[in-house]
Order: structure tokens, then sequence, then C-alpha cells
């Protein structure tokens, strides 16, 4: 299982009503409703991963997350995720401020865009990296905003957000020995987890 799911499964209540923007196939529901007993809902549109979320018992809701979320009430949940997939979004301010309206909380993953590696490939290669944390090329990358945890501590304040709990992930030796010195150089995932001010 991915370490940011164990990270964000520690995060999580017990019990706690939990909506999953971009779930993909649902694993990451599926562990919480079975580890946490989750009440919740994954919202996705690719059809492959709806699919998949119905055979494994998720409840899914086939919408876009950049059509808003009106549909749902303020602060309906407890917990809204979303795991490696905000900076696919057009704008994932606006994403991120109606995750803090429907949620009292909301949990947050992204690829850190700042790791040593990915700077030294473009500082050598003169091209954008292409690796195990970012595997595809510039032209066909679903990764349209190019994320670093200092960008998303900015954003937090614009959006008058409070950092509750922020996590470096590596995988590395030498990213995890140095991960909490400097995140943003050695971290290679970033996780918040964070409320409205």
């Amino acid at each position: 299982m991915r370490l940011d799911y164990s990270i964000v499964a520690d995060w999580v209540q017990p019990g706690a009503q939990v909506l999953d923007l971009g779930c993909g196939d649902g694993s990451l529901l599926q562990r919480l409703q079975e580890e946490k007993r989750v009440h919740g809902y994954g919202l996705e549109i690719n059809e492959e991963n709806i699919l998949r979320c119905v055979q494994n018992g998720i409840n899914v809701i086939e919408q876009d997350i950049e059509k808003g979320l009106n549909n749902f009430e303020d602060k309906r949940f407890d917990t809204v995720i979303m795991s490696q997939a905000i900076q696919t979004l057009q704008r994932p301010d606006k994403a991120l401020a109606e995750m803090l309206r429907i949620g009292r909380e909301a949990i947050i993953t992204f690829p850190n865009f700042g790791h040593w590696k990915a700077r030294l490939h473009l500082a050598f290669n003169g091209r954008m990296p292409v690796s195990d944390l970012l595997p595809y090329e510039w032209y066909n990358t679903p990764n349209i905003h190019f994320c670093t945890f200092e960008d998303f501590d900015v954003l937090c304040r614009e959006v008058n957000a409070s950092i509750i709990n922020r996590e470096v992930v590596a995988t590395y030796s030498l990213g995890r020995a140095l991960r909490n010195l400097h995140p943003n150089l050695f971290g290679e995932t970033a996780l918040y987890r964070i409320r409205r001010d």
C-alpha cells in the first residue's frame, strides 16, 4: 500500500464522513472504510475507475471537480480528500476553496516538483524530467500546475487555510534522512491536512 495512504489514514478520524475527490479506483476510500469505518463517497470522471469503484463496493459519483461542488452543502463532510490530483486541475485554488467550504478539514497530496532529482534533471538535460515520480513527457502529462511545498504554503495563506499537519514522503535513503530538514528539496510527495482559519 502507498505510504501516503497510510499517513492519510492516520489523519482521518474513525467514523468520519469523507469525500474523496478524484478517487481513482477507490483504493484509499476502501482502506478508510475497512480500517476507520468511515462513511463516504468518491468523485471520479474516468469511466474505468468508476466501474472499479462499483465493483469494489465504493459509493462513487460521476462528477467533474472543475465544474464545482455546488451539490454539496457547507461543512457536509468531516474530511475532504484529494490525493495526487490537485496539480491536474485548471484552477487548484478554486478547488481548494470548495474543499474547505464543504469539509471541516481537507487533506491534499501532490508530487513535489521542487524535488532535487527534478531540479538536476532540468539543469543538466535541459528537458522536463521523466521518472517514477513524474512518469510523463511534458506533452502528455496530466500535471498542468507544477507545485512545490513552498507554493502550496502560499496558496494556503491566500485561501485563509491553516495547516494542521504537513508530511513529507521520500523513498530513497538520502531523502528520508534530509526530508524534514529541507522538504522542498528532498520530499517527493507532499501531504497537507488543513482547515479554514
